[in-house]
């Protein structure tokens, strides 16, 4: 699937989606899964007779976006595309600020991404990165997530016959944030017709999705 960023947003749109998606990130940062990022990270270290971390392999594709996720409100997200990236660097899939993160740090195993829809074709794009340390994941988390009108990861373009409309690069968009032991699970939610309003509403929509697929992600990374 090919992606592009959104990044264009007008000054005082920038502004209103930075005021409501701020305290979303802050809120899955401390809260998804029960746990802080920063537990997650000193329940990473395990004795030094343990396996290393980047020993293990990256999440299968389907475990992290299922077909279908429930999304609160009576209906449910439908899946409409995923694909694992050939690197987690690719210029079409993510910004230059984050692709000099990945490469200062310890390296990137691997770089998942879907597209979902909701039952009025608004649009849900995921992105999982697994970091070979996890140090890197809670690093990238806390700069990502402090600067939330910065889109540094892009938006999938639909496939034909999804049903779903090629928004163009002004259209509204909110992203949030989660980290999972080795792995930053990235959310990035659209109106179905681009338009720029309501982003709390939005925000809330996206919830359900990326909880789902970071609780997945974490069982992953737990080993269960």
């Amino acid at each position: 699937m090919s992606m592009t960023n959104k990044r264009k947003l007008p000054l005082i749109l920038q502004l209103l989606v930075g005021l409501a998606v701020a305290g979303v990130v802050f809120f899955l940062l401390t809260k998804v899964g029960g746990e802080t990022v920063a537990s997650r990270q000193e329940a990473a270290r395990a004795p030094e007779a343990a396996p290393s971390a980047s020993d293990r392999p990256v999440i299968p594709l389907a475990d992290a976006f299922p077909e279908k996720v429930p999304d609160g409100r009576g209906g449910n997200f439908t899946k409409v595309g995923a694909v694992t990236l050939k690197s987690c660097t690719e210029p079409d899939s993510v910004g230059p600020a984050l692709a000099n993160m990945i490469d200062a740090g310890k390296g990137c195993l691997g770089e998942h991404v879907a597209l979902y829809k909701d039952g009025q074709n608004n649009q849900f794009n995921l992105a999982v990165f697994t970091m070979r340390d996890p140090q890197d994941t809670v690093t990238l988390v806390m700069r990502l997530g402090g600067n939330p009108t910065d889109y540094q990861v892009g938006a999938q373009a639909p496939p034909p016959g999804s049903g779903l409309k090629t928004l163009p690069p002004d259209s509204g968009m909110v992203q949030a944030f989660t980290g999972q032991g080795r792995s930053m699970v990235v959310g990035l939610a659209q109106w179905a017709d681009g338009g720029t309003r309501d982003y709390q509403a939005l925000v809330g929509r996206l919830d359900p999705l990326l909880k789902d697929v970071s609780n997945r992600v974490a069982r992953h990374e737990q080993g269960s």
